[in-house]
């Protein structure tokens, strides 16, 4: 069962929640018990595949809705691409998250939701979902051609790579693009008060594809158990972070007693989450953009999940979770030093994971920056910054060849509503 992080007495079960995204009261759905898996899974010495160890990690939290099998069903298809851990330097390692199909660590969240939900709902709905980058073309191609699903995918207007906004934008078939005149701050409060709308709600039920939706959040652990299967022993992960949910997947790993060394959370001039971590009380503030702009987030939805797993103990949460902040111009002087003495070409977001690894190294254990985007999706910077033009994969080449299609609408809970009446 789930209950909302804002009154524990709204419970749902896993198929519910996944249906309804976010809770009623605007709350964030959370499991009733967290699991505690055997350590012989996380350091096992037999031969497993990624979705083996997803399955044993989901099953407890499906209970009564999926069983095992089913979980491995769906995460053999949604796994079908590498998780690699490559060394760049001696024990420092990138996670590279980015070879699924719109290069983005988001492919693996969204697709189990696209999966998941299939299977449990046969209702027509309309993902609604807000996006400050890759979350909205992993959305698109995980729900593309889906029966009974209509996707509605908000971005910012300017505030995306070319690629990242051609990748939402020209998937076609059941999936729209309203382009914010507003930053992901505005999209996000906009995709928020939709869901509390219970008069549009009923004329047009919603559900959410961001991390705010569980599905899309709890398969995200999979990857840091994956790391540390192939390490064979803990390991200090780094996470580039916006809205905290891959932060907040790591440290659910974690709770399920996956041995680790600790976790970082990397952010960019969108430092109030890095600032919270280091002592100060958490302040709200509008984004900024900058040259990582998945990560422009100024008021992360998933912190409640953070602060609940440690069950609202922030001296513990903050000695096992540190915060690091990296600006622009020290996010490519990131990416070049790294390219020209390692050979290894990093995404703006990778890069600020990579600073908030080295800023709090322990030299004794694996260091894990999650490579969370490939750098062809940001191809202008990595050129600014490295001289280097990257690989681009014949996806991405596609995409950029295809007619955009968006409307443009003002940063308000009004306009939202008159399109998805209309």
């Amino acid at each position: 069962m789930y209950h909302s992080l804002t009154d524990r007495q709204l419970t749902r079960s896993f198929a519910q929640a996944v249906v309804e995204g976010l809770a009623p009261d605007k709350g964030l759905y959370y499991p009733e018990r967290i699991p505690s898996l055997l350590q012989e899974l996380w350091l096992s010495e037999e031969d497993l595949n990624p979705w083996d160890l997803g399955a044993a990690m989901m099953a407890p939290l499906a209970e009564g809705d999926l069983q095992h099998e089913d979980l491995l069903d769906i995460l053999k298809d949604v796994l079908n691409f590498p998780l690699e851990l490559h060394e760049v330097e001696d024990n420092v390692y990138a996670l590279e998250l980015f070879h699924g199909p719109t290069h983005a660590f988001k492919d693996v969240g969204a697709r189990f939701l696209s999966r998941v939900l299939r299977r449990v709902s046969d209702k027509r709905l309309t993902i609604l979902v807000a996006t400050s980058g890759d979350t909205g073309s992993a959305v698109a191609q995980g729900f593309l051609n889906v029966p009974n699903i209509d996707v509605v995918i908000l971005y910012p207007q300017g505030r995306i790579s070319k690629i990242q906004e051609q990748q939402l934008t020209t998937a076609g078939a059941n999936i729209k693009a309203l382009e914010v005149e507003g930053a992901f701050d505005d999209c996000q409060a906009m995709v928020k008060a939709a869901f509390l709308d219970n008069a549009l709600q009923a004329d047009r039920p919603l559900t959410s594809a961001n991390s705010i939706n569980i599905a899309r959040w709890m398969p995200q652990s999979i990857y840091y158990a994956w790391a540390t299967y192939l390490l064979g022993q803990p390991a200090q992960f780094c996470v580039p972070s916006g809205n905290v949910g891959n932060l907040a997947a790591g440290a659910l790993a974690a709770q399920m007693g996956m041995p680790h060394a600790g976790f970082i959370a990397a952010t960019n001039a969108n430092d109030g989450l890095a600032s919270f971590l280091q002592g100060a009380s958490f302040d709200a503030r509008p984004s900024v953009a900058t040259l990582s702009n998945a990560m422009d987030v100024g008021d992360p939805s998933n912190r409640p999940r953070l602060e609940a797993l440690y069950c609202g103990d922030l001296s513990a949460m903050r000695a096992e979770v540190k915060g690091a902040t990296l600006d622009d111009a020290g996010t490519m002087r990131v990416m070049k030093d790294v390219l020209d003495r390692t050979g290894y070409v990093m995404c703006p977001h990778t890069a600020v994971g990579y600073a908030g690894l080295m800023a709090h190294r322990n030299p004794n254990v694996p260091g894990v920056v999650l490579a969370t985007a490939h750098p062809a999706k940001f191809g202008e910077v990595v050129v600014r910054a490295t001289g280097h033009v990257p690989d681009l994969p014949d996806h991405l080449a596609e995409c950029l060849n295809k007619t955009k299609e968006a409307k443009v609408i003002p940063p308000t809970y009004e306009a939202l509503k008159r399109y998805l009446l209309a």
